[in-house]
């Protein structure tokens, strides 16, 4: 008779399609711009939101609380609230995966949003999203989130549990392209402070 192995009961998660609230939730990380200082490059419009109304709520992320290990599927939920700083809207701070040959899957619930991606190379490609796109990012790519709607952004991700995140590159570098709204709401230009260590403690 084999060794039995340690079974994870199976469990249920409710998602609200709606507001991309997951309940329960055994995680709600909030990012309010205190927490992207150095990421938006126009410093003065930071600082004037600082002064005009304080800590800014940007996004909110609601994860299911489950180790990080190989063999496991890892799940949460982003919301990201409407808003810009200077000409730039409201985004996630970004990341690659610790290991870079890992994927992820986006599924677009509520709103609209842009997927900016860049290669370690800078070479930067851009999804738009809504309700029902779903976006493939592969392997070796850095991905983040903006909102480019007047209401929240409401998006499902999924990912293997031995990914990572690594926050760190994109906190020393940046994104080669800023996503901005322009005449034909959505940009890309170039980010003039890329490559510079933009992040501040």
């Amino acid at each position: 008779m084999g060794v039995r192995m340690n079974l994870m009961e199976p469990f249920e998660t409710a998602l609200d399609f709606q507001t991309g609230v997951l309940r329960p939730a055994g995680r709600i990380i909030k990012r309010h711009l205190s927490d992207m200082r150095g990421m938006y490059a126009d410093a003065n419009a930071e600082r004037k939101v600082f002064e005009s109304e304080g800590d800014r709520l940007i996004y909110e992320v609601h994860a299911v609380d489950l180790p990080e290990k190989t063999g496991l599927v890892l799940y949460c939920t982003t919301i990201i609230h409407p808003g810009r700083i200077g000409a730039e809207y409201h985004m996630t701070k970004g990341h690659f995966h610790e290991k870079r040959d890992r994927s992820e899957l986006y599924l677009g619930l509520a709103g609209e949003g842009y997927l900016l991606l860049q290669a370690d190379d800078g070479t930067v490609r851009g999804l738009p999203m809504a309700r029902g796109t779903m976006a493939y990012v592969p392997p070796l790519w850095a991905h983040r989130t903006a909102n480019t709607d007047d209401e929240p952004f409401a998006f499902l991700a999924v990912w293997p549990g031995d990914a990572g995140h690594d926050y760190g590159t994109i906190e020393q570098s940046g994104f080669a392209k800023l996503l901005v709204d322009g005449e034909q709401r959505v940009n890309l230009v170039d980010n003039p402070n890329y490559g510079l260590i933009t992040r501040t403690t």
